[in-house]
């Protein structure tokens, strides 16, 4: 039926702009029925948390008035996936459904249910690329396999990028004559039930696409340049913190990619900041790909001999650290503030995620799937394939983890990376008078220092919960027990 309507399946692709499945059903011509569906039972363990849940309400706030807009209201509806969308064709009459396609492994196993089931009802669906700049299965080694080393898939990726202009905004949609049910979206209660965690959240973000847009041309205007030199310095702002953003599809991998090569042609100064940040983007593909080759890097060591490490044994002891690592109270001030800047505003600067992903892993010898499971409840740009890699990273039991045995010092990584102490101040004020020279190790400063910043360890902030020197020389002991050469994994 030539003009039957075609429903717009939005998951993680939140946007008008540049987004192929809305751009492809528009110039159709026929009516569209633009639809979300909150499918918890899909992704099973890996449901969105809680921070992601406060930034999905915004978000979806954000593009239900974009689309309203263009004439074709956004649909909500709560269940099963493909048991929604076969109903909302029902009730329709729609024969086609077009979506992007996304790819954790339950999302794949979901189109693949859709297909089989829609092909039933006589209904097509198209799966339009639109979250990366390659698919997984357009990358592979010379002997057909898919990379396990990021720096040949990142050659193979740029060598492959030849970007099509962006896919047209609409200007107008057709929408249905009757206006299908939809769920009120607050019934989601999506929101977190304790105001003083969302107020910060609020404070620092503004979700969906316009937020998207201001946060690049911010990047793009003022923090580019200096990118490439500035990007670990979490003192200041030196980051574009798109991360949300390109996780919920707000903007898309390709409109940062014709931004940047836009501005370098401009303003040749920016180049090597250009350069960096698209190499960034190069590590959340290869995080996709491993994601999509290897499904079970979420719960399982990429590097299978990484099962049997042997991580701190004492259960109640486990428990204790890593209450203390989640609430930043672990003594060594870098940590600290990195943990309760994720608390406080949902977001972690990438260096710091890096060092307090170490500490946990390192330090206290607590499993990486504990921090991960901490991170993805937390973080507003919980990304099951960049969180799972990177942790696995971090950690040394992931792809191109080397050298595994790293181990982060957070007082040298703090004087390094927060030589002005600006970041801790911020984030851990108790610790705020104290000299720059004793910021990063407080347990070091004599009383008289401590005395006039008003500090009191073991009261007013912690001692060390485990010396460095000791916790570096167990995770080395701790990798000596394990067989580090052998082979990578297959993928699956």
């Amino acid at each position: 039926m030539a003009d039957a309507p075609i429903i717009i399946l939005f998951r993680q692709d939140l946007r008008i702009a540049d987004n192929p499945a809305l751009a492809s059903a528009a110039a159709a011509g026929q009516p569209v029925v633009p639809v979300y569906v909150l499918d918890d039972e899909a992704a099973g363990a890996w449901a969105a948390g809680g921070a992601s849940r406060w930034w999905l309400h915004h978000s979806l706030v954000s593009l239900s008035l974009s689309l309203e807009r263009l004439g074709a209201p956004l649909v909500l509806r709560r269940g099963r996936t493909v048991d929604a969308l076969l109903a909302l064709a029902r009730e329709t009459g729609a024969r086609t459904i077009h979506l992007t396609r996304a790819y954790e492994p339950f999302a794949a196993r979901l189109e693949q249910d859709l297909e089989a089931r829609a092909r039933t009802a006589s209904i097509a669906v198209r799966r339009f690329a639109g979250s990366l700049l390659a698919e997984p299965e357009a990358l592979r080694t010379k002997d057909g396999r898919p990379f396990r080393v990021f720096t040949p898939f990142w050659r193979a990726l740029q060598a492959s990028v030849n970007l099509p202009p962006l896919a047209t905004t609409p200007r107008r949609l057709t929408p249905v004559a009757t206006r299908p049910r939809s769920d009120d979206l607050a019934s989601w209660r999506l929101l977190p039930t304790r105001p003083d965690w969302a107020g910060g959240l609020r404070a620092e973000w503004q979700p969906g696409e316009t937020g998207a847009a201001k946060r690049l041309d911010a990047f793009l205007g003022t923090g580019l340049e200096g990118y490439a030199t500035q990007r670990d310095r979490p003192d200041i702002a030196g980051t574009s913190q798109l991360s949300p953003y390109l996780h919920f599809g707000e903007v898309s991998p390709r409109q940062c990619w014709h931004a940047l090569d836009a501005a370098r042609q401009r303003e040749p100064s920016v180049a090597a900041g250009a350069a960096s940040f698209l190499r960034e983007l190069g590590w959340r593909e290869f995080s996709v790909h491993l994601l999509h080759n290897w499904p079970s890097i979420p719960e399982a060591p990429f590097r299978a001999q990484f099962a049997d490490f042997p991580w701190e044994p004492d259960a109640a002891l486990r428990r204790e650290l890593f209450a203390a690592w989640s609430r930043g109270r672990t003594g060594y001030p870098i940590v600290d503030a990195g943990m309760r800047q994720l608390w406080e505003t949902g977001w972690m600067h990438n260096r710091v995620r890096m060092i307090t992903a170490s500490f946990l892993t390192k330090h206290l010898l607590i499993p990486w799937q504990d921090g991960a499971r901490w991170f993805w409840d937390t973080l507003v740009d919980a990304d099951l394939a960049n969180n799972s890699a990177s942790w696995q990273w971090v950690a040394g039991s992931g792809a191109d983890a080397a050298p595994y045995f790293r181990v982060f010092n957070p007082v040298l990584q703090g004087l390094k990376f927060d030589p002005d102490g600006a970041y801790v101040r911020r984030f851990v004020p108790e610790l705020a008078r104290l000299a720059d020279k004793d910021l990063h190790a407080p347990w070091m400063a004599n009383d008289d220092a401590l005395a006039r910043a008003g500090v009191t360890l073991g009261k007013t902030y912690p001692r060390p919960i485990v010396d460095h020197d000791f916790g570096r020389r167990r995770a080395l002991e701790a990798f000596a027990t394990i067989k580090t050469d052998a082979p990578a994994p297959d993928a699956a």
